[in-house]
């Protein structure tokens, strides 16, 4: 089915049946109109004849009375032997019939009887059909060869021609798959005639050039957004740090120091995971270097305690076993983050357990949950489910983007006993 979607085997196939439906029209109208015109003839020929043969033989009844009867074979009765007439005969009145008969050798033989009656003679003639009958399968059989060959002719003109019309478009797609492969856009529509392939080449430059200054807007944007953010926040970390450093701090104010130093990095962080995403491109640590999971997993939790509050929830971290991911620390911490820090917001009561091992981090909270027909949608943007009112509903879907591009996964599920739980999957594998 997938061969006859193609445009061109959609022009070769309609130009065959084309071919074909026409000559074979042409075949069946000449077949028809022949058979027609030769049995009106016949028929006309025979009915004069018998006619005529009628009225020489009353105007001429001595049995030796000149008649050419090259083509018939004739038989005439007189008033008192109309009984001798064959009595397959007796029943048609004057006119010409189409019968059959079986001849010496048993072959079943055509042959038209012209009728003449009257009330003093009857007058039959009759004529052999059986060679306009063998012209007729051999004019059929000519046909259908005629037919047959015009078919083959008309399949190998739609192959050609449709190589022809096709052509164009072929060299358009070709360049199109140059580019995609080069990266480097050169006009199309130069090179294409002033049809409708040049004036879809001609689209697809106007197009090109528009994505081109969008995409330039966008790598510009980003520049200036990692610079003007990185910016602010090195100044931040460095003042906080120097702050730190000092010894007549109070208790308090080193806390309060402390948060905004944790605050800038995740700032960062998220900084440099939203830029990636903007490209749509994965950042490969260099060296080979990994980044262990369980390490970002401790820094999260304690990111993250400011939801707390005071809260009664108690924060349990299991690692069953080491855990590490081929991906730069920010985005593995971009994603926690907003996992761990959903149970955090949500749980009002109970406990936040955090199992990390057998290649994922599983974030099992005893929160208020949702129904199980939100669990995809929570993915989508600006979407918070049916028992959460507060948010943007845009965390979720940040991590399942950063999952797409580093083939991780990222799932939800409510938990049987309450709450929910949010596994992220960094082997598939596993």
């Amino acid at each position: 089915m997938q061969y006859r979607r193609r445009l061109r085997s959609r022009i070769i196939i309609s130009f065959a049946l084309f071919g074909l439906g026409l000559t074979a029209l042409f075949a069946v109208a000449t077949i028809y109109v022949r058979a027609r015109l030769e049995d009106q003839f016949i028929n006309s020929t025979l009915a004069r004849e018998v006619q005529s043969f009628a009225d020489f033989k009353r105007e001429n009844p001595s049995p030796d009375a000149p008649w050419q009867l090259s083509l018939y074979q004739a038989r005439i009765f007189s008033a008192r032997r109309f009984s001798n007439v064959p009595l397959a005969w007796q029943k048609f009145d004057s006119g010409v019939y189409n019968l059959a008969d079986y001849d010496d050798k048993g072959h079943l033989r055509p042959y038209k009887l012209a009728v003449s009656k009257s009330d003093d003679l009857w007058a039959f003639l009759q004529q052999d059909v059986s060679a306009q009958k063998l012209s007729e399968r051999q004019l059929l059989i000519a046909l259908i060869a005629t037919v047959i060959l015009f078919a083959v002719f008309s399949l190998f003109m739609g192959l050609w021609l449709s190589s022809r019309v096709m052509s164009p478009v072929t060299e358009l797609a070709r360049r199109l798959r140059e580019l995609r492969k080069s990266g480097n856009y050169a006009p199309m529509a130069p090179r294409f005639a002033n049809d409708e392939v040049g004036e879809l080449a001609l689209a697809l430059d106007d197009y090109a050039a528009r994505l081109t200054h969008l995409v330039e807007r966008d790598r510009e944007f980003n520049a200036d957004v990692s610079h003007e953010l990185r910016t602010p926040l090195a100044v931040i970390a460095s003042t906080t740090e120097l702050m730190l450093g000092q010894q007549d701090l109070s208790a308090k104010t080193q806390e309060r120091l402390r948060r905004i130093e944790r605050a800038v990095r995740q700032s960062t962080e998220l900084t440099d995971a939203l830029l990636l995403l903007s490209r749509s491109e994965r950042q490969p640590p260099t060296d080979g270097e990994t980044t262990d999971v369980a390490k970002v997993v401790e820094q999260v939790i304690d990111i993250s305690r400011p939801h707390l509050g005071n809260k009664p929830v108690e924060v349990r971290l299991e690692l069953e076993q080491p855990l590490s991911t081929v991906a730069p620390s920010s985005v593995v911490a971009v994603a926690l983050t907003n996992l761990i820090s959903n149970a955090f917001k949500y749980t009002q009561e109970g406990e936040v357990a955090v199992i990390v091992g057998h290649g994922r981090v599983a974030v099992e909270d005893t929160g208020p949950g949702f129904v199980a027909e939100d669990a995809e949608r929570l993915f989508e943007r600006g979407e918070r489910g049916t028992t959460l009112v507060k948010g943007a509903g845009l965390g979720l879907a940040i991590v399942r983007r950063l999952c797409e591009l580093y083939g991780w996964e990222v799932t939800l599920a409510p938990r049987p006993q309450g709450g929910a739980v949010a596994t992220l999957q960094f082997d598939r594998q596993s």
